[in-house]
């Protein structure tokens, strides 16, 4: 097991959205603005599904790195820290996941 994590690349995603759009494709996807990034977001979602449901293992893992990558651009764009999105999950796992969903029908 690698000692990468989201939290790594989370860095490295702020880090490279400071470099010129013709030297980086996360600089490129912050210069267009986050309506790019989110398309592109689903993009990679619909390919990640599409592996899933052929069963294909390595694209599985290659289109999910893709997906992960791009949620962290569209998270950065939005200046929301992982570290928020990590909390929330926290929260949600105080629960199960039923009476969690369950409660946000009410929202």
């Amino acid at each position: 097991m690698s000692g990468f994590s989201l939290s790594d690349l989370e860095a490295i995603v702020a880090e490279r959205a400071k470099a010129s759009p013709d030297e980086s494709w996360t600089a490129k996807l912050f210069a267009a603005g986050q309506a790019k990034a989110a398309k592109k977001l689903g993009e990679e979602a619909i390919e990640t599904v599409i592996a899933a449901i052929a069963d294909d293992r390595e694209n599985l893992t290659y289109e999910a790195a893709d997906l992960l990558y791009h949620l962290l651009v569209v998270l950065k764009i939005a200046d929301i820290p992982l570290e928020q999105v990590l909390a929330e999950l926290q929260r949600r796992t105080s629960q199960s996941g039923l009476k969690e969903k369950a409660s946000r029908q009410g929202a």
